[in-house]
């Protein structure tokens, strides 16, 4: 398999044995979405940061927005800058540019 998925296995690993996730896990597991464009997926692990009440930060949603950017769903991308701004996260540079550009796409 490839290392994003390997990145993935070890945090499911992780969280069946117990030990506790913190964001900085949550946020590799979320980076190495972005390289197989796994949007999805990083949905799914930042919903697992909510549920895990691991506070998600601006790395944790650039990196979302950004395999929203990579696999074209614009929408997903521009509902999770209103997230963040709900939740009072700081938003960057990066995750404006990330959803504009993903609107042109």
């Amino acid at each position: 398999g490839s290392k994003w998925e390997k990145a993935l296995q070890l945090l499911g690993r992780m969280i069946q044995g117990k030990v506790e996730a913190e964001r900085r896990t949550f946020n590799a597991a979320i980076n190495n979405c972005i390289h197989g464009s796994k949007w999805d997926t990083s949905l799914l692990l930042l919903g697992g940061m909510f549920q895990s009440e691991v506070e998600s930060d601006t790395i944790s949603f650039n990196a979302v927005v950004k395999t929203c950017e990579r696999g074209s769903v614009w929408e997903t991308a521009l509902s999770l800058v209103m997230l963040m701004v709900q939740r009072r996260v700081q938003s960057h540079t990066i995750t404006f540019n990330s959803a504009i550009s993903c609107c042109e796409k």
